[in-house]
């Protein structure tokens, strides 16, 4: 038995508390996977506690949606068990890309990454860029993180894009912060990137995104690309960013138009005497899920279209 089919132990909560997300992989349409890693941030340090966190909190939410009025709980969770490692990058991102490459297979679920530093989608982003050949990515971040190298390793949370804009179109939003070292990646090649100066409310930038990104979509959120009046307890804070409205406003158009195939929510820095941040990092993945599964039905004609008809393999008693 692999550990990542493995429900996650007591020491780590389920989403939502054990007596809501205790559903099993085969039965959950929704999958959560911790990874607490931190090895590169560069600012502050803690973001390896963020999904600990980001777990406590969500057994504070309601599950009754009130945007959506329904309980998206109901469609089933599972949380996998943590996946980490004290290991070099070099040695635990290949792990880390098997095992999201392992979920793949189970293609009638979508699956939640949770960080840990923005690294980490240097290894998430690969599986589903083998899988749909038409995949983009959403980078939702208040940095382009675009440098090929940082602080003498290509592993560094500066750098978390980098390798997917050699794999696939990056679609860049919330932006407002940029290295000179990284700036002619920027609007370059296969990256769109809207600052978010140039791009502050939603109802104009959505036609923009959805135009410039492609039938199949990976979304990749860094904490910091919300105001920190909405998130303030991220690894690399910036000033600016999109409220929560505008922000929930974008990520719903996107899950309504496009297959989105997963997402990873990174860089979550609990801070001391406030849970704010793991709460409404928390309501927003529950939010997203709730999105997801309103187009449950049209993401059911996707698969049978593409004839994908669930996993490919039985998943663990």
């Amino acid at each position: 038995m692999t550990q990542s089919l493995i429900l996650s132990p007591h020491r780590y909560p389920s989403f939502l508390g054990e007596d809501i997300s205790n559903t099993s992989l085969e039965g959950a349409r929704f999958v959560i996977l911790p990874v607490p890693y931190e090895k590169t941030t560069s600012y502050k340090k803690g973001t390896e506690e963020g999904p600990r966190a980001f777990l406590k909190a969500s057994s504070q939410l309601e599950l009754w949606d009130e945007e959506l009025k329904k309980e998206t709980w109901k469609a089933g969770i599972c949380t996998l068990a943590p996946f980490s490692s004290e290991e070099t990058a070099e040695t635990f991102f290949p792990k880390l890309q098997a095992r999201v490459k392992e979920l793949t297979a189970y293609r009638d679920k979508k699956l939640l990454i949770i960080g840990g530093e923005h690294s980490l989608t240097q290894a998430t982003v690969p599986p589903y860029a083998e899988l749909y050949p038409q995949l983009s990515v959403l980078h939702f971040d208040a940095h382009a993180d675009l440098r090929e190298e940082y602080e003498g390793t290509p592993y560094n949370h500066a750098c978390a894009l980098y390798p997917a804009s050699k794999l696939c179109p990056v679609v860049q939003v919330g932006i407002r912060s940029v290295a000179s070292e990284e700036l002619h990646r920027v609007n370059s090649g296969r990256v769109k990137t809207f600052f978010y100066h140039e791009n502050p409310k939603s109802e104009k930038l959505i036609p923009k995104v959805l135009q410039s990104l492609t039938r199949d979509v990976y979304i990749s959120i860094d904490l910091d690309g919300f105001d920190p009046a909405v998130i303030p307890g991220v690894g690399t804070p910036q000033p600016g960013g999109f409220s929560w409205e505008d922000s929930l406003k974008l990520f719903r158009a996107v899950i309504q138009k496009k297959n989105v195939v997963a997402i990873d929510l990174m860089e979550l820095c609990p801070l001391k005497d406030t849970e704010i941040s793991e709460f409404t990092a928390a309501k927003l993945a529950y939010r997203l899920m709730g999105y997801l599964s309103a187009g449950q039905a049209t993401h059911k004609k996707f698969l049978a279209r593409n004839h994908f008809k669930g996993p490919r393999k039985k998943s663990p008693k």
